[in-house]
């Protein structure tokens, strides 16, 4: 379960069906009972107004964000779209990677997308999971990527793969003449705070389209906030379309691990019924936006450490829901009746019609 055994019974207030709501404070001070956990911070309309780091962690200090850098790419690849440098998500991969395809390639392989790459519905097998390792050591991770044999049809089912971003990083260092990194830093550079550190190359230069991304939790802040402003910096740049917000959150397939929709790069759920779009990277790297209250978390946590099989991702979950409850009160007032007038009066007089 990965809770300090002796902060267990403390670790039970996070239960949000069972205990009344807490104050942000609280609740975060409480969240120590979870171990792997290393930074919480909590911004409404951009401000932060409560965050936590957790032995020793820093909020500033650049973190590996795992699979949640899948959720960057996808941000990516719409800026390249609305500068022009890439047609749209129906534009074929094949064309735009016609010498990394295998000799005798799959026809199908002529029918993936732009878009079936952001939304995991590539159909080749995948090179997360148990594959990961055998993919990163081999001499040309784009070409093995594609040349993959196919477990689906182009479209199909969600086959969550590190593989078809990293096939995207491949693109857009094609298509702009430049590295992702390169790109980041520039299409980036208006967003406060915003930041990548260190980031993995494959054996061609290439950077890893979705992991092995350093940012600090801020920055994964930021990054959050330019989807829930609409794709607006602080100073008013416009850096993404609204278009594409609204695109990658369309459901496009379901988690068949956690049954959770799947957009470009976005995962969809909700908390005690508000809607939560949320990148995930393995261990527990969370940034979560509720657009109905204005909120965006980023939590971090141990990336060595598994997250959804040992039932940790689900305590995040918890810790998600306890958050919105407690911001979702505060909005509103407590009603106290006017202690002037006998409770024992009749109600007309102590709600008197005006």
């Amino acid at each position: 379960m990965w809770i300090r055994p002796a902060l267990f019974s403390v670790f039970l207030a996070l239960a949000p069906a069972s205990v009344p709501a807490q104050d942000l404070a609280t609740i975060l001070d409480e969240a120590d009972a979870l171990e792997p956990l290393e930074v919480v911070i909590i911004a409404r309309n951009g401000e932060i107004i409560a965050e936590h780091g957790y032995d020793g962690n820093d909020p500033a200090t650049p973190t590996n964000i795992k699979s949640a850098s899948k959720t960057v790419m996808s941000a990516l690849v719409g800026m390249a779209i609305d500068k022009g440098m890439l047609e749209g998500v129906e534009q074929r991969v094949a064309d735009l990677l016609p010498d990394d395809l295998p000799e005798d390639a799959d026809p199908r392989l002529n029918d993936i997308t732009i878009g079936h790459l952001l939304s995991m519905q590539a159909g080749l097998a995948p090179t997360s999971g148990a594959n990961y390792g055998r993919w990163v050591v081999s001499r040309n991770w784009v070409r093995s990527a594609l040349a993959q044999d196919f477990e689906a049809d182009p479209g199909g089912p969600m086959l969550y793969s590190t593989g078809s971003t990293h096939l995207l990083s491949a693109i857009l260092t094609k298509v702009s003449g430049q590295s992702t990194l390169a790109l980041a830093r520039d299409w980036f550079a208006p967003l406060q705070d915003f930041g990548i550190g260190g980031w993995a190359r494959d054996p061609q230069g290439i950077y890893l389209g979705g992991n092995e991304m350093a940012m600090s939790p801020r920055s994964l802040l930021a990054f959050g906030e330019l989807y829930r402003t609409g794709g607006l910096a602080a100073d008013g740049t416009r850096l993404l379309s609204q278009e594409w917000i609204d695109q990658s959150w369309m459901q496009r397939t379901r988690s068949i691990h956690t049954g959770d929709a799947y957009g470009y790069g976005w995962f969809f759920r909700e908390a005690d019924g508000e809607d939560v779009r949320y990148a995930w990277g393995f261990g527990g790297q969370m940034l979560f936006i509720i657009p109905s209250l204005d909120l965006t978390i980023v939590m971090t946590s141990d990336e060595s450490l598994p997250a959804a099989a040992n039932g940790y991702l689900n305590h995040l979950n918890d810790l998600l829901t306890e958050i919105v409850v407690a911001v979702r009160n505060e909005d509103q007032p407590e009603i106290v009746e006017n202690p002037a007038i006998p409770a024992d009066k009749p109600s007309s007089m102590r709600n008197p019609q005006r």
